[in-house]
């Protein structure tokens, strides 16, 4: 990413640049794919599935047309439906949520730690009652949840734990991989994602050969052997095509989130003293950084400043779960999860991608330090 001074435009991300750099090897694979015209589960999706569950330390993987649909059937697979509780945290992408009640279970949302963001194991115990029969840590932004007490949690209550790394492609915590912690892993291939495809993409990865048998089945109309359908099914596959971009993009995944982990640094050092609260890496942790989230009080007054700057922003996510009309029937209210609701009224991700420039990064942080001099805080 190229950054003019007399005419600085940073976006959020930029594919496009992504795409240049790896433009051969991916028409490379499209015209493969094309020659075999083997479209719908055909020799690149089993590949990747392959290559992708090795990269998590998993044995299984199982690809699906999006992150969504990993969720859910990741769920079904263990048997959640009707009448089951499932905890997760309050501040997700509300596709958490969906797929919980997609399955006819409930979500019970719990509030987050309040320096990473992620699930709190405290709350987690105490949300836990005779209905509940699974837990989804989320791994925010890419940065790991504290998967180790929750998993103990897990192991006393005898609960499946089911990773949603959506966001944590390469992710590590305590040096393991994202997707080897617990019972099964899930992931979303959305293109603006650190692995991301060329449209909707998703899997699952999972030691358990039986569930991920049932996944398989679930995801072709129930079906293993064609027209010999087991079980009642969907279509939820993981297109060709999708899979041999991807595969392509695997073989640069570690490279690309290096290069994140060494902007997340200079955004760190750059904006140490300003009136913004920076993202907090646990000891555990070793994030992909999807997202780089700072915390501002003045937050929508510096993102409109960022905006006459030409500086391209988002905010992951404004409403939390809870407060959400979708689930008024949930029965919570404001004030149910405050340091969730605080997290919404402040936070505001900064540009952030591998091809981001140095020169983008300090005008970045220039700018966020000007508008603090320039309007006091």
């Amino acid at each position: 990413m190229q950054v003019e001074r007399d005419s600085i435009h940073v976006p959020f991300l930029d594919l496009a640049a992504q795409h240049s750099s790896i433009a051969t090897a991916i028409s490379e694979a499209y015209a493969a794919t094309l020659q075999r015209a083997d479209f719908i589960l055909g020799h690149e999706v089993g590949l990747f599935e392959q290559e992708f569950a090795a990269y998590c330390g998993a044995r299984h993987g199982v690809g699906l047309d999006s992150g969504t649909s990993a969720l859910e059937l990741a769920l079904r697979a263990y048997g959640i439906g009707p009448g089951d509780e499932v905890i997760t945290a309050a501040n997700s992408f509300i596709a958490t949520a969906f797929a919980i009640s997609y399955t006819g279970a409930t979500p019970v949302l719990v509030d987050v730690d309040p320096q990473t963001y992620t699930i709190d194991p405290e709350r987690v115990e105490q949300a836990i009652t005779g209905r509940t029969r699974a837990i989804i840590p989320v791994h925010l932004y890419g940065q790991p949840a504290d998967m180790d007490p929750v998993l103990e949690i897990a192991g006393r209550h005898s609960l499946v734990v089911i990773e949603d790394a959506c966001q944590a492609h390469g992710a590590r915590y305590k040096g393991r991989p994202v997707g080897s912690l617990g019972h099964a892993a899930t992931f979303s291939f959305y293109p603006a994602k650190n692995l991301g495809a060329h449209g909707d993409g998703g899997m699952v990865v999972t030691n358990d050969p039986a569930v991920a048998e049932s996944i398989r089945m679930l995801r072709n109309y129930g079906q293993l052997q064609k027209y010999h359908h087991i079980s009642i099914g969907y279509n939820r596959r993981l297109d060709t095509l999708q899979a041999a971009i991807l595969r392509v993009k695997l073989r640069h995944l570690d490279a690309w989130n290096a290069a994140r982990r060494r902007h997340a640094a200079s955004y760190d050092r750059l904006l140490a003293l300003a009136d913004v609260v920076t993202p907090t890496t646990a000891p555990y942790a070793e994030p992909a950084w999807h997202l780089y989230v700072i915390r501002a009080s003045n937050r929508d007054a510096l993102r409109a400043h960022l905006t006459t700057r030409r500086i391209d922003t988002g905010i992951h996510y404004p409403i939390p779960i809870h407060l959400q009309p979708a689930y008024s029937d949930l029965g919570y209210e404001p004030g149910s999860f405050p340091i969730a609701e605080r997290a919404a009224e402040q936070i505001l991700s900064l540009p952030m991608c591998a091809e981001l420039a140095d020169e983008a990064i300090e005008y970045v942080a220039q700018t966020i330090i000007g508008e603090a001099l320039e309007y006091g805080g």
